[in-house]
């Protein structure tokens, strides 16, 4: 790897972002986006030569590779569990989403994660589902903080879900359904 003082790098297990201010042996100092000074070996650093949004910029994608895409989306990928009261649970962790990460920033994967929502919150509404479980985990907020935001788009009324089943990390969602 050819690495030097003043690349640009990220963290391959985390999400530091920075740049490289000294390398000796094989440790090398970076300053975070965040202004921390941090030491890591040089096998766990990757050099970043654009940003992600400059590639998202330049790449085109083609039609067959869209149309390959959602028919996967639509074989296996987007599970949902319904149970026997009508309730369906949906599981938003990544790893549930999609078979591998590789390629994505945390934007993407938010992303893949709100879309995969919406999706599921408009099937329960065109199938007079009542009750909708959204599973997305503790973790920093981000996703919570997002699924509500789309959440106050619809006629719904959507609150922590069972603390006893799902812990801290679920959204209970209620649609209203007007009567035929």
């Amino acid at each position: 790897m050819n690495l030097k003082v003043g690349d640009t790098v990220v963290v391959t297990d985390d999400i530091i972002k920075g740049e490289i201010l000294s390398i000796h042996n094989n440790s090398i100092k970076i300053l975070s986006t965040d202004g921390f000074e941090l030491i890591y070996p040089a096998n766990e650093l990757v050099k970043i030569e654009l940003e992600q949004s400059e590639i998202a910029k330049s790449v085109v994608v083609s039609m067959n590779l869209a149309n390959k895409q959602e028919e996967i989306k639509k074989k296996s990928l987007f599970k949902t569990k319904k149970d026997e009261e009508g309730v369906m649970e949906v599981d938003l962790h990544i790893q549930k989403l999609t078979k591998s990460t590789r390629g994505m920033d945390n934007y993407d994967m938010l992303n893949l994660q709100i879309e995969t929502a919406k999706h599921k919150l408009e099937y329960a509404i065109r199938n007079r589902i009542s009750k909708v479980i959204f599973i997305h985990g503790v973790g920093t907020g981000v996703l919570k903080t997002e699924l509500n935001f789309l959440l106050k788009r619809y006629n719904v009324n959507f609150y922590d879900a069972s603390y006893q089943k799902y812990g801290m990390g679920a959204t209970e969602v209620y649609i209203y359904q007007k009567r035929n």
